[in-house]
């Protein structure tokens, strides 16, 4: 006997439920860390990126703590988690700027430390690789920053080999990106690594960005 038309709505609305949650739960979730003086578009820009990508990320944003950080000394920015409790991470970003307190912060650094064994990629844009070289993280990788902090991270890892040619290097976990705008191009394949190269180019098309060349 066939069941009720109430019965049978009821249960197609509880699939459909169903199928939300599983969708839902599926987002692969991107953590952005930010502080005092960190650089605007260094975080703002792969955040619209996996933010816009047909839902198939949550962005959230950690700070130190929750206080209100100040970013380009104009943004306020109040942290979603502070990095005592962030949830799991599928992936990492490490934003650039004022780094010079944020890459001697011992719970900044133990917590980029404790991630990477735990997320598949850990995204530096700009100064942030120099996050990641006081964390040890980029011994005898190849890697990229902002042409300017060149010379710093070189100190900091001497054994890293400097690609200032390259917008991005991939070396498996870890993808470090050039200066400010490179974030972008970035975390455009960030998103063609875990997503497909067809959605990367959606996305790039929706924000209308060109990739952009080195000019150092």
């Amino acid at each position: 006997m066939r069941p009720p038309r109430r019965a049978r709505l009821f249960t197609r609305a509880l699939s459909l439920h169903h199928i939300f949650d599983a969708m839902t739960s599926a987002r692969m979730r991107v953590g952005i860390l930010v502080w005092d003086g960190v650089e605007l578009l260094d975080f703002a820009g792969p955040g619209e990126v996996f933010a816009v990508a047909e839902g198939h990320f949550e962005v959230v944003t950690v700070g130190i703590s929750l206080d209100p950080i100040l970013s380009q000394g104009f943004l306020t920015v109040s942290p979603e988690f502070e990095i005592a409790d962030c949830p799991s991470l599928d992936v990492l970003v490490v934003p650039g700027g004022e780094t010079n307190r944020t890459k001697a912060n011992d719970s900044v650094l133990e917590f980029v430390r404790s991630r990477a064994d735990e997320v598949q990629i850990i995204l530096s844009v700009c100064t942030g690789a120099l996050v990641l070289a006081a964390a040890g993280l980029l011994e005898g990788r190849s890697v990229t920053t902002w042409h300017g902090a060149a010379e710093r991270l070189q100190a900091l890892v001497p054994s890293a080999r400097l690609r200032l040619d390259q917008r991005w290097v991939d070396e498996g976990k870890i993808v470090t990106t050039a200066g400010v705008t490179a974030g972008i191009d970035g975390a455009l394949h960030v998103v063609a690594r875990l997503c497909g190269e067809a959605l990367a180019q959606r996305v790039a098309r929706y924000i209308e960005h060109t990739p952009g060349q080195v000019t150092s």
